[in-house]
């Protein structure tokens, strides 16, 4: 999945965007609602300059350089930029705002969110092209992806695929695939989506 996709993870009272291209976080996003949280807990406001001003920092950063490149971006300028860091240097940020988030940011490093919002995503395209292979009035094809598109999110109990749980992006990856491999087979269109999705609950 070429495509980026900005991924909403909760995130305190709000959330943190993922980039599903390059899993880098927007450090914008942590420090809005990190600083939400630490003024209601009485906690001086974290500064993203200071931060990256310290030694260990600085050192943590030339280090990541080595390895990866440039650990941290900044898309554009302006009331809408957002500055994005790779997961390692999100963890330290996140750290850095509130000690108690540990567990939450390790766990975003090591979940499956951003694998199966990829492999979703190329699922699609491969539904959508054995879709309009198998459908011979081309002109109905507009209005299929779009009901079963539809069918498929209410499936997946979904109303923005950029806020879906794993789990959920994992059921649509599976109802895709079935749709794919039974468009050849199975002509009635509704009749093919309601075997594709009943199929891929029984294997999730």
């Amino acid at each position: 999945m070429k495509t980026p996709v900005l991924m909403k993870r909760d995130f305190l009272d709000g959330y943190v965007q993922q980039n599903s291209k390059t899993d880098y976080f927007s450090a914008t996003d942590l420090i809005l609602y990190g600083n939400e949280w630490r003024a209601k807990n009485n906690i001086p406001v974290f500064n993203q300059a200071t931060f990256f001003q310290t030694k260990s920092t600085k050192l943590f950063i030339q280090t990541l350089e080595k390895d990866i490149g440039s650990p941290c971006k900044i898309n554009s300028k302006g009331k809408n930029s957002h500055t994005w860091v790779h997961p390692y240097l999100f963890i330290d940020m996140a750290l850095a705002i509130n000690p108690k988030l540990k567990l939450k940011v390790y766990s975003w490093i090591y979940d499956s969110l951003i694998k199966y919002r990829n492999d979703s995503g190329d699922s699609y395209k491969k539904m959508t092209g054995a879709l309009y292979l198998s459908i011979s009035n081309k002109s109905e094809f507009r209005d299929l992806i779009i009901d079963v598109a539809n069918r498929i999110k209410k499936e997946c109990k979904v109303t923005d695929w950029e806020t879906a749980t794993e789990k959920q992006l994992e059921l649509r990856d599976k109802i895709h695939e079935y749709i794919s491999v039974f468009s050849d087979i199975i002509r009635d269109k509704e009749n093919l989506v309601d075997i594709a999705i009943k199929k891929a609950k029984e294997v999730y």
